[in-house]
C-alpha cells in the first residue's frame, strides 16, 4: 500500500540498538558533489523498478523519467531521502542486490587480521564482502546487549585494487557502515586533490602562454632595434657627411676672414688715395660674410633634415600599421558580405506540410498499440516529438455534431491549439475539403490545418500523412474510423478514439 510521508507515523523505538542505528543512518557528514551524484544515480536507477508502495510521494513524479534524467532532475530530493528515510534507503539496497546483485557490495580487502583483534573492525572489514543488503538488515537489528553508541568508530581497511573510492563511500552510506565517514572524508580528499592538481595545470599552462608570449615579444623587440639601428646609421652618415661640408666652409671661412685681415692690412697700406681697392675689399668682404651666411644656414638646415627624417620614419611607421589595418578591416567585411551571400538558410518544411494528394506509399512498419485511456493519451504526448494527427470531421461530429461545420471546424482547432501550447506536441487536423470554399493553410496556435483536395477524401490525406513520416517518429492518430485505425496501425501509428480525445480536450 502506498504511504504518504504526511500520514507516515512516527518511528517508534522498540530497543536502544536500533534507534541508534537510524540516527547514525541518517546523521551522515557533508557529502562531495561526485558522492551526492553518485547517490542520486543508484537510487533513480533503483527507483523506477520498485513497488508503488515503497516510493515516497515526493518522489513519485521521477518514477515515469529515465534513470539519468532521475539523477540528473531529481538529485536533491532522492539523496534527502536516502538520508531521512531508513525504509527507502532498505527498499533501494534491496532492489539492488535482487534485481543487480554484485554491483553494490565490495569484494574482501586481502589483509591478515592478529587474533584478538578489535571485533568492530572485524565487522568493519565483513561489511565489503558480504551483499549491500544483508550489512543494512544487519545495521537496523544489531545484536541484542551491543550499543552502537559507545563503541569506537574502527579504522578503515584498505581498499581493494579494483575498488572506486566512490563506490565505497555510497555502500557504507547506504548500509549505514561504521566507516562511512572515513569513506566520505577519503572521497572529499580525493576531489580536493583534483581540483589542486586541475588549478595547478591551469597555472602552469598560463605561464607556457605567458612565456611563449615574451619570447614573442622579445624578438619584436630585437627586430624593432635593429631596425632603428639600420635608421640611425645612415642618418649618422648624412650628419657626417653634412659636417664635413661644414667643416669645409669653415675652412673657407677662415680662409676668407685671412684674406680680409690682408686686404686690411693692405688698405693700411694704401690708404692714401686707393679708395677704389677700397671699395672692392670691402665688397668681397661683404661677399664672402654673405657665402659663409648661407653655408651656416645651410648647415642648420641639414640638421632640421636630419630630425625631420626621423620624424618622417615614425610617422611612416605609423602609417603603414593604419593602412594594414584599415587592409584588415577591409578583407573581413568582404568575406562576411560572402558568407551573407552564399547562406542558403536551414531547416525546411515538415514532411507533413509536403503531402499532396491521396495515395498509399507501402506498409512495412509494426502494428502500433492502441491508445484507450487519458493515461496512456498523456504519456504519449509527453513523448519528445510526437505527431499528433487528427480526422477533423470524424472528431467534431463526435463531440458536437449540433454546431454548423464551420463552427466545429473553428472549435476543434481551438481545443487543439490548447493541447498544443500545453504539451509541446506537433498536431495536424485534417478535414474534407470538398464543401469548403475558402480555408486557412495554418490553423490558430501553431495546428496545422489541412482540406483534401476535389475528389480526395480526408482519410486518404490521414494515411499519407502517416506514410510521410520517417520510420520511428511516434505517430498518433485520433479516430474512430475503423478503416483508418486498421491502416495507420499497420505503418506503426498509435491510434486514440475521438471520444477519448474529446475526454481530455473537454469537449
Amino acid at each position: 500500500m502506498a504511504y504518504d510521508d504526511t500520514e507516515r507515523p512516527e518511528p517508534t523505538c522498540s530497543g536502544a540498538p536500533s534507534c541508534a542505528a537510524d540516527t547514525a543512518a541518517s546523521d551522515w557528514p557533508e557529502l562531495p558533489a561526485p558522492l551526492r551524484a553518485r547517490l542520486a544515480e543508484i537510487a533513480g536507477t533503483a527507483l523506477g523498478g520498485l513497488p508503488p508502495g515503497d516510493v515516497p510521494t515526493p518522489l513519485r513524479r521521477f518514477a515515469r523519467f529515465t534513470p539519468a534524467k532521475r539523477a540528473r532532475l531529481g538529485g536533491q530530493v532522492l539523496v534527502a531521502r536516502l538520508q531521512q528515510d531508513a525504509a527507502f534507503r532498505a527498499a533501494v539496497v534491496a532492489w539492488w542486490a535482487e534485481n543487480r546483485p554484485g554491483e553494490l557490495e565490495l569484494p574482501e580487502p586481502d589483509t591478515t587480521r592478529p587474533a584478538g583483534g578489535d571485533t568492530g573492525a572485524a565487522e568493519g572489514a565483513g561489511l565489503s564482502g558480504r551483499p549491500a543488503a544483508q550489512h543494512a538488515a544487519a545495521a537496523a537489528s544489531p545484536v541484542d546487549g551491543a550499543t552502537p553508541a559507545a563503541e569506537a568508530a574502527p579504522a578503515a581497511d584498505p581498499l581493494p585494487a579494483p575498488v572506486d573510492k566512490l563506490d565505497a563511500a555510497a555502500v557504507a552510506l547506504l548500509t549505514a557502515d561504521p566507516l562511512a565517514h572515513r569513506r566520505v572524508a577519503e572521497v572529499g580528499q580525493t576531489a580536493d586533490l583534483a581540483n589542486l592538481r586541475a588549478e595547478r595545470d591551469e597555472a602552469l599552462a598560463k605561464v607556457d602562454k605567458l612565456t611563449a608570449e615574451l619570447e614573442r615579444a622579445r624578438a619584436e623587440l630585437v627586430e624593432e632595434r635593429e631596425r632603428a639601428r639600420a635608421l640611425v646609421g645612415e642618418r649618422e652618415t648624412e650628419y657626417q657627411q653634412m659636417r664635413r661640408r661644414v667643416s669645409d666652409q669653415g675652412a673657407r671661412l677662415r680662409a676668407a676672414l685671412d684674406a680680409r685681415i690682408e686686404l686690411e692690412e693692405e688698405v693700411a697700406r694704401l690708404r692714401g688715395g686707393v679708395d677704389d681697392e677700397l671699395a672692392r675689399s670691402r665688397a668681397e668682404t661683404a661677399a664672402e660674410r654673405e657665402r659663409a651666411d648661407r653655408e651656416r644656414r645651410r648647415a642648420d638646415a641639414a640638421a632640421g633634415q636630419v630630425a625631420a627624417a626621423r620624424q618622417a620614419a615614425r610617422e611612416a611607421r605609423r602609417g603603414d600599421e593604419v593602412r594594414l589595418e584599415l587592409l584588415l578591416d577591409t578583407v573581413s567585411g568582404a568575406i562576411s558580405g560572402l558568407r551573407r551571400e552564399l547562406d542558403v538558410g536551414a531547416g525546411g518544411p515538415r514532411p507533413a506540410d509536403l503531402v499532396a494528394g491521396p495515395g498509399d506509399r507501402g506498409t512495412g512498419a509494426r502494428v502500433a498499440a492502441p491508445v484507450d485511456g487519458l493515461a496512456a493519451l498523456d504519456a504519449l504526448l509527453t513523448v519528445p516529438s510526437v505527431h499528433l494527427i487528427v480526422d477533423g470531421y470524424n472528431v467534431s461530429k463526435t463531440g458536437y455534431p449540433d454546431l454548423p461545420l464551420a463552427d466545429q471546424r473553428s472549435r476543434l482547432v481551438a481545443q487543439l491549439g490548447a493541447l498544443g501550447a500545453r504539451t509541446g506536441a506537433e498536431i495536424t487536423v485534417v478535414f474534407d475539403g470538398a464543401a469548403v470554399i475558402a480555408a486557412p493553410v495554418r490553423g490558430s496556435r501553431g495546428v496545422r490545418v489541412l482540406f483534401s483536395d476535389a475528389g480526395v477524401i480526408a482519410d486518404d490525406v490521414v494515411r499519407d500523412l502517416v506514410a510521410a513520416e520517417p520510420a520511428g517518429r511516434p505517430l498518433l492518430v485520433a479516430t474512430s474510423d475503423q478503416e483508418i485505425v486498421r491502416s495507420v496501425r499497420r505503418r506503426g501509428a498509435h491510434t486514440v478514439a475521438s471520444a477519448v480525445l474529446l475526454r481530455r480536450l473537454g469537449g
